[in-house]
């Protein structure tokens, strides 16, 4: 199948190795500047687009990355809760055994 790509899924994902965008109507007719259609335009052009289709996906990235360290401090929270909870019932079970010590000793 020899079809050329279009816009939303071109042949390849290469800027350089894409085909040049086609002067509009207007652009012939002469409304464009003459060094606006240079390589290096297109080539800008061409990778303008390619980053501003990559905007959302880096957006999600980084939305990704914040729930990440916000999950990754909640699970702290919650490990500190958890160890400060066995410290008090560490510290009970050691008065219990301090007192029963003493009971046993003074009998």
């Amino acid at each position: 199948m020899n079809t050329a790509g279009t816009i939303d899924r071109p042949l390849t994902r290469d800027p350089k190795k894409q085909a040049p965008m086609k002067p509009s109507i207007d652009e012939l007719a002469g409304s464009a500047p003459e060094d606006f259609t240079t390589s290096g335009a297109i080539d800008s052009r061409q990778n303008r687009t390619r980053e501003m289709q990559l905007i959302p996906e880096a957006l999600a990235r980084a939305h990704m990355h914040e729930r990440l360290r916000e999950a990754e401090r909640e699970r702290q929270a919650a490990r500190l809760v958890t160890a400060r909870r066995m410290q008090r019932r560490a510290e009970r079970a050691s008065r219990r055994a301090r007192r029963a010590l003493a009971m046993a000793v003074m009998q």
